[in-house]
C-alpha cells in the first residue's frame, strides 16, 4: 500500500514520536493531519517542516468524547476517507503508592486511563466505522513494554497500554474481514519530552544501560516502524505487537 494521497490521522503529532511520524508519512506525500490538544505553537511549528501537501492541523481533547466526535465530523468533512489512524498521544503520570491517598489515585488512574486507553479505544471505533465502509484501513496503536513488565510508580501507564495491546489484537480479530488491519508498537525509553526528566535525572545512567546498545530510542526509528505498518507490513501481520526496546526488555 502506498502512502501517496492517502489520509493518515496522528494523535498527538505536534512532538516527540508523532512529530517525527508525521515529517516522515508526508515525506511519503500522504496527506496528514496533525492533531494536539493544548501545544499550538508546537504544533504549527511540526506543521511547517513538513513536506508540502494537503495537510491540517487540529486541536482535539482525546479524553472528552465530545472534543473527540468533533475531531472526527471535522476530519470527514476535509478528507474522503481516513486510511491510516495512528493513536500516538498518552502520558506518563507518576504516583508513588506509599505516600498516595485514595483521591490521589481516583485522579491518577482516571487521568491516565481516559487518554491512554478510552481515548484511543473510542477514536479507533469511530474512525473503524468509517474505515470498513470506504474499503478498509490501518489502525496503529502506540504501546510501550511497560505493558509487560510492569510500571511500580506508574501504575495506571501500565494498565492503560496493557489495555491498549488487547484492545488492538480484539479489534484485528473483529475487523479484519472488513478490511481493517491494527497494528501495536511497544516501545522502550524513547529520547522524547516525556522521558526528558528521567534521562537528565541522576538515573540517566541505570536507562541508558538497560539496553545493550547503552542509549534509549531515538523518536525516528519508533516513526520507521509506524510508516512501515502503515504501508509495508503484510495484511496477515494484523493483531501484532511489535517490541523495539533495544532488547531492554526481552518476552517469551
Amino acid at each position: 500500500m502506498s502512502l501517496k494521497g492517502k489520509t493518515v490521522l496522528i494523535t498527538g503529532s505536534s512532538r516527540g514520536i508523532g512529530k517525527e511520524t508525521a515529517k516522515l508519512m508526508a515525506e511519503k506525500e500522504a496527506n496528514v493531519i496533525i492533531q494536539y490538544h493544548q501545544n499550538r505553537k508546537a504544533a504549527e511549528f511540526t506543521f511547517k517542516e513538513l513536506k508540502p501537501g494537503d495537510h491540517i492541523l487540529l486541536q482535539a481533547d482525546l479524553s472528552d468524547n465530545e472534543s473527540l466526535k468533533s475531531l472526527v465530523d471535522r476530519v470527514l468533512d476535509k478528507y474522503i476517507k481516513v486510511d491510516v489512524l495512528v493513536n500516538n498521544a498518552g502520558i506518563f503520570d507518576m504516583l508513588e503508592f506509599e505516600n498516595a491517598d485514595f483521591d490521589a489515585w481516583l485522579e491518577h488512574w482516571q487521568k491516565t486511563i481516559s487518554l491512554n486507553l478510552s481515548g484511543p479505544a473510542n477514536l479507533s471505533f469511530l474512525i473503524a466505522k468509517h474505515m470498513t465502509g470506504t474499503g478498509g484501513g490501518r489502525i496503529i496503536n502506540i504501546s510501550s513494554r511497560g505493558a509487560f513488565r510492569g510500571e511500580p510508580v506508574a501504575m495506571a501507564y501500565g494498565a492503560s497500554k496493557a489495555g491498549l495491546n488487547v484492545l488492538g489484537q480484539s479489534m484485528a480479530k473483529a475487523l479484519g474481514e472488513q478490511g481493517v488491519f491494527v497494528y501495536t508498537i511497544a516501545p522502550g525509553f524513547v529520547e522524547t519530552d516525556m522521558s526528558k526528566a528521567a534521562l537528565n535525572s541522576p538515573m540517566a545512567d541505570v536507562f541508558l544501560n538497560e539496553s545493550p546498545l547503552g542509549r534509549v530510542a531515538r523518536p525516528g526509528e519508533v516513526a520507521n516502524m509506524i510508516r512501515y505498518c502503515a504501508d509495508e507490513a503484510p495484511d496477515f501481520m494484523t493483531g501484532c505487537i511489535i517490541d523495539i526496546n533495544g532488547a531492554s526488555y526481552l518476552r517469551t
